[in-house]
């Protein structure tokens, strides 16, 4: 009985070697294989008889797997779209010949890291066939409505049909000091001009002409102005008409006191800006609250439009696409304007060591993995999204060549178990004659 369980211990030892050579093998072959997570074999013992007297060789057994939780080094590319994560968390990809099905239909998949370049149809892709996936953005680059504990909502990544785009002013911001002399009774009261450009919804610049006039007469100095405005847009046309008062005494000398709207859009007093109805859309015109500083003021000095600052760019030809931290992949253009046009959430898991490893450096959810959550890139327990980066190999070249070591030695030593065994049994053998 105890040769019988050597000589089975020792042939359970040689397949639990081969096992851990199979593993060092793929180690060394994928040293250099980005977003690579090491295979492991771990040894255990098996006990059988061990009675006084009796001692019956159990063997060994092994389990292989892989250290997926393990993070590989981050390195830096040149690249935009080569995309890694910082942190806890996989990237969601399926592959290129599904991802036209359905979502409920494709193939789920995530990976550590990947270089990610846009094909002939726009979509974003590795060179082995791995499709990004994300969240679509609407304009103002918002989510919405989408599932976190599923990749129903997923689409894949394509930046097509954004080769060129406008971005409307919406915003425009007013700093400028009226002579307060102007509004004396002995005054002219020859009006002042200013143009503001903004651009449409086109990209196309159109101009703001802002004419302020001043009130004169009277005993003593009225402190106050018309303030018209047209577009040019609109062949001229007035857009609004306002009032401005200011005050002369006290702390507040020379600041705003109230905004009277004659005609046009409304003027909010706490936010300090006039709603300005545009044949692109509403603009706010800040031009300061009664009382605040900055924006228009009436000083006794010269007419001065010192600081104007508004949003909005001329239309912009594509350049590139990047990935923000936040896991934006985002459009950026010749004029300086970013567009949000997909959101790649960070996959996350119970048990990343659970998952089920396939090829290409990819995953799938298991039982043992537990089920996923869509998390935004930096949230909960989530790491960030980094653009020109890829995640390293775990596997350690010089490790692996002192597991191959081990192993060789492991392997010789149970193979002289069974010689040793086979010996003995001869001698018994021997015996009868």
């Amino acid at each position: 009985m105890g040769l019988h369980s050597s000589l089975n211990a020792g042939v359970m030892g040689l397949n639990v070697n081969a096992t851990r050579l199979a593993t060092v093998s793929d180690n060394i072959a994928n040293a250099s294989t980005t977003g690579y997570k090491a295979a492991t074999a771990d040894f255990h013992s098996i006990v059988t008889n061990q009675s006084t007297g009796l001692y019956s060789a159990g063997g060994v057994r092994v389990t292989s797997g892989r250290n997926i939780a393990e993070e590989g080094a981050l390195t830096a590319t040149g690249n935009s779209t080569d995309i890694a994560i910082a942190g806890r968390g996989m990237i969601p990809v399926t592959t290129v010949v599904s991802r036209d099905e359905p979502a409920a239909d494709r193939p789920f998949y995530m990976t550590s890291t990947g270089s990610f370049n846009e094909d002939k149809d726009g979509y974003l892709r590795t060179s082995s066939g791995l499709q990004l996936l994300g969240w679509p953005t609407d304009e103002n680059g918002a989510v919405n409505g989408v599932s976190r504990e599923s990749p129903l909502s997923l689409e894949p990544v394509r930046i097509f049909g954004f080769d060129y785009v406008s971005n409307p002013t919406t915003e425009i911001q007013l700093g400028l000091n009226l002579p307060a002399t102007e509004t004396t009774s002995t005054a002219t009261g020859d009006p002042y001009e200013m143009t503001v450009e903004y651009y449409d919804q086109l990209g196309a610049a159109q101009i703001l002409t802002m004419t302020y006039t001043p009130t004169v007469g009277g005993a003593t100095a009225s402190n106050e102005w018309n303030l018209q405005i047209t577009d040019s847009a609109q062949g001229g046309a007035s857009v609004g008409e306002y009032t401005l008062q200011f005050t002369d005494t006290g702390a507040s000398a020379g600041l705003l006191s109230s905004v009277t709207t004659v005609s046009g859009g409304g003027y909010n007093a706490i936010t300090g800006e006039i709603d300005l109805v545009l044949p692109h859309g509403n603009v706010a015109l800040e031009i300061g609250a009664p009382g605040a500083l900055g924006h228009i003021t009436q000083f006794g000095s010269t007419f001065s439009p010192s600081d104007v600052t508004k949003d909005g760019t001329p239309v912009g030809t594509l350049t590139r696409v990047e990935v923000t931290e936040q896991g934006f992949v985002e459009a950026v253009y010749d004029s300086g304007y970013r567009r949000p046009l997909y959101q790649i959430p960070v996959v996350d898991v119970p048990n990343f060591n659970g998952l089920t490893a396939t090829d290409n450096q990819t995953f799938q959810i298991s039982v043992d993995s537990g089920d996923l959550y869509l998390w935004d890139a930096g949230e909960g327990p989530s790491g960030t999204v980094l653009g020109y980066s890829l995640e390293a190999s775990t596997s350690d070249i010089a490790e692996e060549l002192t597991h191959l070591i081990e192993t060789q030695r492991a392997y010789s030593s149970n193979a002289k178990i069974i010689q040793t065994v086979d010996e003995m049994m001869q001698e018994t053998t021997n015996i009868k004659r």
